[in-house]
This record gives C-alpha cells, sequence and structure tokens, in this order.
C-alpha cells in the first residue's frame, strides 16, 4: 500500500558536500563504462563542482533506467537505518545521461542511498553533483 500524506518518511538528513570515499567509488564504476581519460575528466569535474541539483529519488530512478533495490538489500537496508536515526548521508554523484543517444543517466555512486530513499519516500529531493560526460 502507498504512503498517504500523513504517512510520509522521515527527514533525510544531508551532508553539504560528497565524502571524500564517494569520489573513488565513482571512479571505480566508471571506468566500467568509459575511457581512463573519461573518467578522470569527469570525476574531477565532479571534485570540482560546488553546486549541488536537487532531483526526486523517483525520478534518479527512472532516468538511471534502474530497478528499485528492495529493503532487504544490506546496503539499502544500512542507508534507511541511517535516515530513520537521523545520520546524515553523503549526496548522490550523477553523470547526465542523453536523450538523442538514449544513453541513461548514470549513478555514478550513491544507488543504495538513492533506493534507500525512495523506499523511505518517493519524492525525497535528494541533493546531487551532475556532470555532463
Amino acid at each position: 500500500m502507498g504512503k498517504t500524506k500523513e504517512d510520509k518518511g522521515t527527514v533525510v538528513l544531508w551532508k553539504s558536500a560528497p565524502q571524500e570515499h564517494d569520489y573513488p567509488a565513482a571512479e571505480s564504476y566508471l571506468s566500467l563504462i568509459a575511457s581512463d581519460e573519461e573518467v578522470d575528466t569527469v570525476v574531477q569535474a565532479m571534485r570540482q563542482s560546488k553546486k549541488l541539483q536537487h532531483f526526486k529519488a523517483k525520478d534518479i530512478l527512472r532516468a538511471a533506467r534502474l530497478p528499485l533495490l528492495g529493503t532487504d538489500n544490506p546496503h539499502v537496508s544500512t542507508d534507511l537505518a541511517k535516515i530513520r536515526h537521523g545520520d546524515e548521508i553523503s549526496p548522490i554523484l550523477l553523470v547526465r545521461g542523453s536523450i538523442t543517444t538514449s544513453r541513461a543517466l548514470q549513478i555514478a555512486d550513491g544507488y543504495h542511498r538513492v533506493c534507500a530513499c525512495y523506499h523511505n519516500d518517493e519524492n525525497t529531493d535528494i541533493p546531487c553533483v551532475l556532470v555532463t560526460l
């Protein structure tokens, strides 16, 4: 059963910037789908970005064309516990998709956090570093 207005999830608290360990995680993932030069360029752009943009959890998953991981996933469960305990979580690192080439948005780091936020409330506004490849 869906959540009603009275049944919204916990307010998610966010860190003001991605954590240092998020960048190597993004680099590791991106190295599977892009050249070393492209990965270096994207990760450097992510590190230099001072602007966080906000997108809803449901829209991020749709644009990335990724399934919603269940609450039984250990990483999603851990992130949900952080949300419910009032711990700050890290913003998401994204690489913009393309309508013209049909390239999906890439969640370079933060897929489990997006899924946890969705389970908490699909309309959660998630702060993101968004770069274009």
